[in-house]
């Protein structure tokens, strides 16, 4: 357990100190899938999830604030806190643990500072655990989510500190129905399959048979909202690893499926091949150049599912919250605009262009779109209909269509109990060519 723990302190000091995703810092660190995992991934999360609040608790004992650059031993404390606090391990087996940790990687004095600190941690506990809060996103990450209120953000905060649920999509409606009864599972309004308690992914019945793939609720809804695609032409840029892929060519359309990434692609591939589905093609390519250079056949669709913060999974990726700032989303939105205003030339008139992104940010969301429009002339929005996202005929996800007729999803939601991840779509029509 003492190497489980070492392991979760040195994925923390990754990702706080280089700004890296959990599965970038598990992967630079060599972290194998062992009898361990579960518990560094545990150990991992919580303390990501539960870190503002932790470092406030922390700061009563600690003179010093920790400077931009972690140590080891401000990591520790960290993990230490967490596990204290939120797993309910013993006192003494934290408190030991956690010091011959730090005395092995740094000298006896540091490992002196931390006892005393956690001694008093432990002292406090029961008082600490009564007073926690729904707050827990540091002050950067609040700048983020400019143009939500107070309680809007409060609200995303209570649910992104919980685990995300299973969800999975199936090739049809009628295949839903069939596994979400085989799989115990809740058919959503949506059509998705969501599973509380999932286990091993590929241990699951329908898995080696290609009856379903992972795909969030939220995930699921953008290519849901072009409604009928069968037979058109479809260009699915940044498409890896394939969820809105699949689901394009299972509702028939002819998918063209492009990614920079080499091995996010292969993924896809797997993916597609697991399902028994075929894109028309597959393009490893840098979509901007792509689109700039293009002269072939004009598309119907072209879904472009923008690189982004990803700041809308934050259930799942608690560490985007550390990670990512302002100077982030601005980067992002640039590049997005970039892609938007290149789509045209691949896209025929009166064709439709389909803007998502997995952002919890207004400016790659509303903003972005609202820029382009006003400084487009060629596109005009296309309000999304609820009864093409909706298939229980009890209109219970119309709270995630905005009056403009945008898709704007957030963690706390009602519809699918358990919240979904937040994404931004909006649906174009290019009315004239430039």
């Amino acid at each position: 357990m003492s190497n489980a723990r070492q392991i979760s302190v040195e994925i923390i000091f990754q990702i706080l100190n280089n700004k890296v995703f959990f599965s970038e810092a598990k992967a630079a660190l060599k972290v194998e899938e062992n009898a361990e995992i579960s518990f560094i991934n545990m150990l991992v999360l919580t303390t990501l999830r539960r870190l503002t609040f932790i470092k406030k608790v922390l700061y009563q004992f600690i003179k010093k604030r920790a400077t931009p650059n972690l140590r080891f031993v401000d990591c520790a404390l960290y993990v230490a806190a967490a596990e204290m606090l939120f797993l309910e391990t013993p006192d003494y087996a934290v408190i030991n643990s956690y010091v011959e940790l730090i005395k092995k990687k740094q000298d006896k004095y540091v490992a002196n500072f931390a006892n005393g600190v956690l001694r008093n941690l432990a002292r406090i506990k029961d008082k600490v655990i009564w007073s926690v809060t729904s707050e827990f996103f540091p002050p950067e990450f609040i700048k983020v989510l400019q143009g939500y209120t107070h309680e809007q953000i409060r609200q995303i905060e209570e649910y992104s500190i919980q685990e995300a649920p299973l969800d999975l999509s199936c090739k049809s409606l009628e295949q839903a129905k069939l596994w979400s009864s085989k799989l115990d599972g809740t058919l959503l309004p949506n059509s998705s399959i969501r599973l509380e308690n999932n286990g091993k992914i590929s241990a699951l019945p329908g898995y080696r048979e290609g009856a379903w793939w992972v795909q969030d609720f939220a995930a699921s809804l953008p290519v849901l909202s072009l409604g009928k695609v069968e037979g058109l032409q479809v260009l699915d840029l940044c498409a890896a690893p394939g969820g809105k892929t699949a689901q394009l060519i299972s509702y028939g359309a002819n998918t063209t499926a492009l990614d920079i990434s080499k091995s996010r692609l292969q993924t896809l591939k797997e993916n597609l091949k697991r399902l028994n589905l075929t894109a028309q093609e597959i393009i490893c390519a840098d979509a901007l150049t792509y689109l700039k250079d293009y002269a072939g056949p004009l598309f119907d669709i072209i879904l472009l599912d923008a690189p982004c913060s990803a700041s809308g999974t934050l259930r799942r990726h608690p560490e985007l919250m550390h990670i990512k700032n302002t100077k982030d989303i601005k980067e992002a939105a640039k590049l997005q605009r970039q892609l938007l205003d290149m789509a045209g030339n691949a896209l025929k008139k009166d064709g439709i262009l389909l803007y998502t992104v997995c952002s919890i940010a207004k400016a790659e969301g509303e903003k972005q779109i609202q820029t382009f429009l006003e400084q487009n002339s060629d596109y005009r929005l296309l309000p999304i209909k609820i009864n093409d996202i909706d298939f229980s005929g009890t209109k219970s996800l119309s709270l995630l269509i905005s009056k403009e007729g945008y898709i704007r999803t957030l963690p706390y939601y009602s519809g699918p109990q358990g919240g979904m991840d937040s994404f931004f779509v909006a649906k174009l029509q290019k009315v004239k060519n430039s």
